[in-house]
């Protein structure tokens, strides 16, 4: 990938470049990183040839990881007025920013259009169709539903696809890591966890599909849904499968 050039790329941008370093999971550091691209956005065109700059030097870079900053960036400009920022994105950027990575060849094309486009609720049912056919192809089965005894033959590659977009296009806030986190904070009690993401509200189920929140609005969590009326042996076996155990490596460096 060729980075396109930008002269004279202003502080905003050189102060972007350094926060963008910083560590993920961070409140503050990511409040001050999605202001200042909205504000750099907003100056026109040279503040937005100059965000195209900064997220293909990220591309390109094999050290960075890209993140919730990087999708941010991507989704304002793929709403760009200006046809020369459209056609450099989709001239260096065609297949998203996020590495679609399958060992069984799934397609997750389809679940990254409906994040980048924010159609939380389909993208969901759409993970769970995903998940699903990743344990049909492991399993050898055609079952529609999810055992917690499918989930150690799952991929580790295929779900760190998942997890990466939900990501990277919520801003941070959804993810099946994210929810393991979480998950964790709370001793692995599950009724704390409910509340915490906001599957219960007032220690009562929310149901499905009105009582959930479809947008970035939501609680940290909240999304992707699993049915907990149906127990918690799949989650668990989720967030105890070894994919998770690599990001928490990719953390710690």
């Amino acid at each position: 990938m060729n980075m396109i050039k930008t002269n004279n790329t202003d502080s905003s941008s050189r102060k972007l470049l350094m926060l963008s370093s910083g560590s993920s999971g961070n409140s503050s550091l990511k409040s001050q990183q999605f202001a200042l691209i909205h504000e750099i956005y907003s100056t026109g065109y040279n503040g937005q040839k100059q965000l195209l700059s900064v997220l293909l030097s990220r591309q390109d870079d094999p050290f960075v990881q890209i993140s919730d900053v990087d999708g941010l960036i991507f989704e304002l400009l793929r709403e760009s007025k200006y046809n020369s920022i459209l056609n450099d994105l989709n001239k260096f950027l065609a297949s998203g920013i996020v590495a679609l990575n399958s060992a069984v060849g799934i397609d997750y094309s389809p679940l990254q259009q409906l994040l980048v486009t924010k159609q939380f609720q389909s993208a969901d049912k759409l993970t769970q169709v995903l998940l699903c056919n990743l344990s049909q192809v492991n399993g050898r089965h055609d079952r529609k539903w999810l055992y917690f005894t499918d989930i150690s033959l799952m991929p580790t590659t295929d779900l760190l696809t998942i997890d990466k977009l939900w990501q990277v296009h919520s801003q941070g806030l959804f993810g099946l890591s994210v929810q393991r986190d979480i998950w964790l904070s709370t001793n692995s009690d599950w009724e704390t966890f409910w509340s915490k993401i906001g599957w219960k509200v007032n220690n009562v189920n929310c149901r499905y599909p009105n009582e959930f929140v479809w947008n970035v609005t939501a609680p940290p969590g909240h999304l992707p849904l699993f049915n907990q009326l149906r127990g918690v042996q799949v989650l668990a076996a989720l967030f105890t499968h070894p994919a998770w155990d690599e990001t928490s490596c990719k953390k710690s460096h």
